[in-house]
């Protein structure tokens, strides 16, 4: 996932919760990353955490970036997320739990590890 998150200058990680891995690559490599989570967590140097909700997002979270991002990101969450990632005129790129499947229009890419979606718009 990281390979296809590089080339964006700006980001944001819904739903840190314990895998920073992925946010501190990010990171090393030059991307401004913003972290969220509805719990306080610890993030990587480089990298800026906000506590929001992606249910009720604070619009200023997202307001300047490229890319939003998560992992493993369950069903009922892809859609607030991607209205939230369009309301910033950003991408939404996110992979989901096992068998899980897209609430969301997406194209689908194949990556190392599962499947990658990329987020289209919602349907009028």
């Amino acid at each position: 996932m990281n390979d296809h998150l590089a080339g964006y200058e700006r980001a944001v990680e819904i739903g840190i919760g314990h895998r920073s891995d992925p946010a501190r690559a990010l990171a090393e490599r030059g991307v401004s990353v913003t972290a969220t989570d509805i719990y306080d967590r610890d993030v990587p140097e480089g990298v800026r955490f906000v506590r929001d909700d992606i249910v009720d997002p604070d619009p200023a979270v997202y307001a300047s970036t490229d890319v939003v991002y998560a992992r493993n990101l369950p069903p009922e969450l892809h859609r607030p997320t991607l209205e939230a990632a369009r309301s910033a005129d950003a991408d939404f790129l996110f992979t989901t739990l096992g068998g899980d499947q897209p609430a969301v229009p997406v194209e689908r890419k194949t990556i190392a590890k599962g499947t990658l979606y990329v987020a289209r718009a919602l349907p009028e």
